[in-house]
């Protein structure tokens, strides 16, 4: 009889959960407030949930900071400098200064046009800065 007993136990063990969880969500669908013609269906979605945005590079949030100051008006000539200033604290940031200040140029073509950007160069990274300015221009 135990043996009977124990190998009902064990298939109800492994059947129950599975018709409850089944009920259940077959429950919850049947409710009135689950509005199959809704449009708005929302989705929870797993992909990329866990994985923390990557930090930026600091030559890229440098690069990012010194433009916008040229695009809200600042000079150039001393955005330019707060480079130099900035490689100077940072050397690591030296090799990254000529793709910099190339888009420095970029940027001050579009703020000033060709002929006014290229008034602001300086020898800041070498000539960087004007071949932006001639990229562009």
């Amino acid at each position: 009889m135990t043996h009977t007993a124990r190998r009902i136990g064990r298939s109800l063990a492994l059947v129950l959960p599975v018709v409850l969880v089944l009920s259940g969500t077959l429950a919850v669908t049947m409710v009135p407030w689950a509005d199959t013609s809704s449009s708005q269906i929302l989705t929870a979605s797993a992909e990329d949930v866990s994985v923390p945005a990557k930090p930026r590079a600091v030559q890229d949030v440098l690069r990012d900071k010194l433009v916008g100051e040229i695009q809200q008006g600042q000079e150039p000539g001393d955005v330019l400098t707060h480079l130099q200033q900035e490689v100077n604290k940072r050397p690591s940031l030296a090799e990254h200064c000529v793709g910099i200040a190339r888009a420095l140029g970029r940027a001050a073509v579009d703020a000033y046009g060709p002929t006014k950007a290229q008034s602001f160069a300086r020898p800041v990274c070498d000539t960087s800065y004007a071949t932006g300015v001639a990229s562009m221009g």
